[in-house]
């Protein structure tokens, strides 16, 4: 990514303008990905951080041609925030995933929802936005969050993966909101479409999109077997002891958020009568 630098449009293909915000980070790699997409008219998907500079950089890249709607995948703080100044700017609709969900018990949310998101239209499965020879339609992809949504643009049989399959890593599922269950079925329903080109919202393009997500897919069944075993091994485990064991050299930073996958997971597994929870501690149902 050190060719495309912060605020510099880059066109991906004809349709497709990619502008890398200024947030990077242990979550968001080099930046949070805002595209362009259509030619006499647009949209645009994630606008991102609400950044002044990341703004004018989408305003240099829509060129004055009308934006028809702002989409937006989910509503992290990296992904939705500028949703709002730009469609001041621009008169554009703010349409997409579902706003954010009520409080969870005990009165706390996940600090990285943007709590101010407030679409003007949530797109179903299968709804969209159309311009002058583009299509973007809605696929439900629940899981990162439960609201998730990846865009296809059947023109080209590109799609939009949000934080659902990215370029450069696995996706955080944090309960809550985050639900292993749906990430795992979500996975197989894109392996069963025939799409051409990922463009996710961090990290690279994908340009074989069906054999990242059988790797996908078969990178989360090691980490069940992983904690299955492990709880084998050792009769009953936590959720930091387990995950210390499965992310040995993981930067300490990211090590809260691997705990809350290894939740996910263990979630995931006691719906399917695998696992059981006492008290803090886990063990394997059998």
């Amino acid at each position: 990514m050190a060719e495309h630098p912060t605020g510099i449009p880059i066109l991906l293909e004809p349709l497709v303008t990619r502008v890398l915000a200024p947030n990077p980070s242990a979550f968001t790699f080099t930046g949070t990905q805002s595209h362009v997409v259509g030619d006499s008219d647009v949209a645009v998907i994630d606008p991102g951080p609400d950044d002044a500079a990341h703004i004018a950089a989408l305003e240099r890249a829509i060129a004055g041609r009308p934006v028809r709607a702002i989409l937006i995948t989910h509503h992290h703080r990296d992904h939705s925030p500028a949703s709002r100044p730009l469609a001041r700017r621009t008169g554009a609709p703010i349409v997409g995933a579902a706003p954010f969900a009520p409080d969870y018990e005990g009165g706390r949310s996940d600090a990285a929802f943007d709590r101010d998101y407030a679409p003007d239209r949530i797109l179903d499965e299968g709804e969209g936005v159309a311009g002058e020879g583009w299509t973007l339609t809605a696929i439900a992809t629940p899981g990162h969050t439960s609201n998730h949504l990846a865009f296809a643009l059947p023109q080209t049989r590109a799609l939009f993966s949000g934080d659902h399959v990215m370029g450069w890593s696995t996706s955080v599922v944090s309960p809550p909101d985050g639900d292993m269950t749906a990430y795992m079925a979500s996975l197989e329903k894109l392996m069963a479409r025939n799409d051409r080109v990922y463009y996710p919202g961090h990290g690279e393009a994908v340009d074989n999109p069906q054999r990242l997500v059988r790797g996908m897919l078969g990178h989360r069944k090691q980490r069940e077997g992983q904690i299955l075993r492990l709880l084998a091994a050792s009769g009953a485990l936590d959720v930091p002891a387990m995950a210390s064991r499965m992310y040995v050299g993981l930067n300490p930073n990211l090590l809260p958020a691997a705990e809350r996958s290894v939740l996910a997971h263990l979630y995931d597994l006691q719906a399917r009568g695998l696992v059981r929870e006492e008290g803090t501690a886990w063990t394997n149902a059998a």
